[in-house]
């Protein structure tokens, strides 16, 4: 006996969810983790002496980044911090209605990521809701001289949310199924 599409697609949420949640934790685990190591092993009074990766590709150069991406909104990371919470409460109060893999996936990597820059203003110095964000990796060159320096929950964001548009913009819905009008 075959389901009827509703109630594949009653089963298929859980497992959408299941798949948003487990991309958000590693996520956010290995954020934490690499942020604790950067603290633990980069000296950000020497970004020339940054270790470099993939022949000069990446540098690890340690910044504790008091605002945005590309250091907008500094000194407003309150402000950014309940953003987060806001970005993290409507992709939750979202997820029971998702069915589509490329959607879980898309909104468990802007979770995790959001989540990871969240830890670091609640938990960081200089304080709760104050806290600097954890910034290591740098590209062409060390200590952010031709691109600013980001972390894995930054890159996390970013697949996000193109993730999202390609999502988007191909006619992708969030019950999975393709939008009309779309190709």
């Amino acid at each position: 006996m075959t389901q009827a599409p509703d109630e594949d697609q009653a089963r298929t949420a859980p497992r959408r969810v299941g798949l948003l949640l487990s991309v958000a934790a590693l996520v956010l685990v290995s954020d934490v983790v690499t942020k604790i190591l950067a603290v633990a092993h980069l000296d950000p009074a020497e970004p020339a002496n940054s270790p470099r990766l993939l022949g000069g590709l990446i540098y690890l150069s340690l910044v504790r980044n008091a605002g945005a991406a590309f250091g907008m909104a500094t000194g407003m990371t309150a402000i950014l911090a309940v953003g987060a919470i806001v970005v993290a409460g409507a992709i939750i109060r979202l997820a029971p209605r998702l069915r589509s893999r490329p959607w879980a996936v898309g909104l468990g990597l802007v979770l995790g990521g959001a989540l990871g820059n969240l830890m670091d203003r609640l938990f960081r110095s200089p304080g709760f809701l104050r806290g600097h964000v954890i910034d290591f990796i740098s590209v062409f060159g060390p200590g952010g001289k031709h691109f600013p320096v980001f972390n894995l929950a930054d890159s996390a964001l970013t697949v996000g949310a193109i993730t999202l548009a390609l999502t988007v913009s191909s006619g992708g819905g969030l019950d999975g199924r393709k939008q009309a009008g779309k190709h």
